[in-house]
């Protein structure tokens, strides 16, 4: 290859270049390109048509270039899939609130399970053997009650990252249908003690 061969090359690559880029900074759909051959004989791309007398004029048309990423981050997403996080809480106040807040100011993506609806009650008797909440399920390891150094240590040890990624939606996910009302003979959750937990 020679060296003006190779400048034609380079210069051909560097004019597309060009124009996706300014295609892309534009907001288009999609852009015209025009590929032709000058009467130096060499390769152009442009966005402007060609002059009467180039050689061989192709015009083209550009799509929008467009990467679909994850709101949250590889390292978050792997520990995500290894050690996912579930939150046993009811309407306990403060406590509750708190540890929501502390998952969600984390950025960690987790289910949302209420104790006092449905069989919520019932799934945190079974991992854990009582009622305490709010309670925190990473992977297979839990905590009942909500203590934030224990809880930030079991999250970091899990490989959560500390800092969240940017996000335009909650990281708790509701249950998908609200829960019935209560009728006057249903059982609810008990309020909390002086401990903030039920009893």
């Amino acid at each position: 290859m020679t060296t003006a061969s190779i400048r034609t090359t380079l210069t051909a690559a560097v004019a597309l270049l060009a124009c996706v880029v300014s295609a892309l900074a534009a907001g288009q759909g999609s852009q015209q390109v025009y590929r032709y051959v000058d009467p130096d004989g060499r390769v152009v791309y442009s966005d402007k048509p060609p002059p009467p007398d180039a050689r061989d004029p192709q015009a083209k048309r550009i799509g929008r270039n467009t990467i679909e990423t994850s709101d949250l981050s590889y390292t978050a997403a792997m520990a995500q899939e290894r050690f996912p996080v579930t939150l046993y809480t009811f309407g306990c106040g403060t406590v509750c609130d708190s540890a929501s807040g502390l998952l969600n100011k984390r950025g960690i993506p987790h289910t949302v399970v209420d104790v006092g609806a449905g069989d919520g009650a019932e799934k945190l008797k079974r991992l854990t053997g009582g009622l305490d909440a709010p309670a925190l399920q990473v992977g297979d390891q839990y905590t009942t009650g909500f203590n934030e150094a224990r809880w930030q240590n079991m999250l970091s040890d899990a490989g959560y990252p500390k800092t969240p990624a940017p996000r335009t939606t909650p990281v708790g996910r509701a249950p998908a249908t609200p829960p019935p009302e209560p009728s006057p003979t249903t059982q609810t959750a008990t309020p909390p003690s002086k401990g903030g937990y039920p009893q």
